[in-house]
């Protein structure tokens, strides 16, 4: 059996952000909505979000938190980052990628005619990033296929699957993950 093989799993839903700096897997699908990794080597510190929505629709202050934060992109990322400052970890050595949003459902943008959820979020994650003075190092967004992905939380690495570009069988395996962690086990 490999190392990679004996390394813990986990199952990261929508909504939910993990970070640590234990070697393991953290596995998630994505339609529209979109993961950003960070990472950095010297700590061995990894993060993953899985953000549903671009933008908390609730202005933000000091003293009032978005209510169900990890829901959005933007309030993911900020979190994220939240981390590798506690963790001392300068802007220039978080090597950051992004996942996903693909163009799955569409929602009415004005006069300006639709505009897919994926690509909103793209958007916020683009923006919010670059408002933290990150800029990612790999990009897999867009197009009309799920992904399927596997963080490696030690050394930053991250698996891709494209999946069917059926709403129902994204769905299927996004079911697959509701379920607690300790009641499944990746399948080969």
């Amino acid at each position: 059996m490999s190392d990679t093989e004996q390394l813990p799993v986990v199952y990261l839903k929508p909504g939910e952000m993990h970070c640590t700096e234990k070697p393991m897997v953290v596995v998630t699908v994505l339609g529209s909505c979109l993961s950003v990794t960070m990472f950095n080597r010297r700590r061995g510190l990894g993060c993953i979000c899985h953000g549903l929505l671009p933008h908390c629709s609730r202005p933000m202050n000091r003293e009032v938190e978005c209510p169900d934060g990890l829901r959005y992109v933007d309030y993911s990322i900020r979190q994220m980052v939240k981390v590798f400052d506690r963790h001392d970890v300068p802007r220039s050595e978080i090597e950051v990628k992004c996942f996903g949003g693909a163009d799955m459902f569409t929602q009415k943008n004005g006069n300006r005619g639709p505009v897919s959820i994926g690509k909103q979020n793209i958007v916020a994650a683009e923006k919010t990033l670059a408002s933290e003075g990150l800029v990612p190092r790999v990009k897999d967004v867009g197009g009309r296929q799920g992904r399927k992905i596997l963080f490696y939380t030690h050394t930053g690495e991250v698996l891709l699957k494209r999946l069917s570009s059926n709403p129902d069988i994204i769905s299927q395996e996004i079911m697959k993950l509701g379920h607690p962690a300790s009641e499944l086990k990746e399948k080969k």
